[in-house]
């Protein structure tokens, strides 16, 4: 399975750590995250995983920032991308299998390290349910 990174100066430290639990279960992890602790623009780290997704290079993406907003209404601009904001693995569980959620946003400064490794372990191992959320997850884009 392959998964898209990317943060910003507040998710530096949690990217490290998920591409390393990532990888040692076998991911191919893309890196488009900074790589320092220097401000940086969040949208210039997030756009290229929502590329990943929209155009299918990965099947999942993560992205991190202080208060997980900014990445995920970034993200969720995006065609085809459907980004949640979670801080709790219920959340993460839930927006697989309600929302068939294909971008995990992490709020680094409001989630602990192991928690949001947790959530990361959650959304890529919950499942869409389908049934009667595929009819809502259909409505989702605007059709201007």
């Amino acid at each position: 399975m392959k998964i898209s990174i990317g943060n910003d100066h507040a998710g530096t430290e949690y990217k490290w750590a998920i591409i390393k639990a990532l990888e040692s279960k076998g991911y191919k992890v893309t890196n488009y995250g900074t790589d320092t602790n220097d401000s940086v623009d969040y949208p210039d780290f997030i756009h290229p995983v929502a590329n990943d997704i929209q155009t299918k290079t990965s099947d999942f993406g993560i992205i991190i920032c202080g208060s997980g907003n900014g990445a995920n209404m970034t993200a969720n601009k995006h065609q085809d991308v459907r980004s949640a904001l979670c801080w709790t693995k219920e959340i993460a569980a839930l927006a697989r299998q309600h929302n068939n959620a294909n971008i995990l946003s992490i709020p680094a400064r409001f989630t602990a390290l192991p928690q949001a490794i947790e959530m990361v372990d959650t959304f890529l191992s919950t499942a869409f349910e389908g049934g009667r959320h595929e009819r809502r997850v259909s409505k989702i884009p605007a059709h201007c």
